[in-house]
């Protein structure tokens, strides 16, 4: 895969119980912490080395944002950094809420 996919929340519910994927959230520590996605990675710069570290290119990666906009620039980033199946979610972490897909609460 030489760029990301972009799939609906739907498709990236059945890629994280199908594929054993990880989703990454990169909205902004704030937003993060009071929902995200239920088992969502925060992904930021700072965090990057830990993800590293965590996860290896095998797995499918799935790329959160607040409406699915700025998930295409990290996707592209994570191809380019070498993983191999990277997907921007459409509608972003607005999107999962509307599909009613599981979230977490106040951390």
């Amino acid at each position: 895969m030489d760029t990301f996919k972009e799939i609906s929340p739907e498709q990236a519910w059945e890629i994280l119980n199908n594929k054993n994927a990880v989703l990454v959230d990169i909205r902004d520590l704030p937003r993060f912490s009071h929902s995200h996605p239920q088992g969502a990675f925060h992904l930021t710069n700072q965090s990057f080395g830990e993800f590293q570290q965590k996860y290896d290119y095998e797995p499918p990666i799935i790329v959160s944002c607040y409406h699915g906009v700025s998930s295409r620039n990290v996707a592209q980033f994570l191809v380019e950094q070498g993983y191999d199946e990277v997907y921007s979610l459409i509608g972003g972490f607005a999107g999962w809420v509307q599909a009613d897909l599981p979230i977490e609460n106040g951390f």
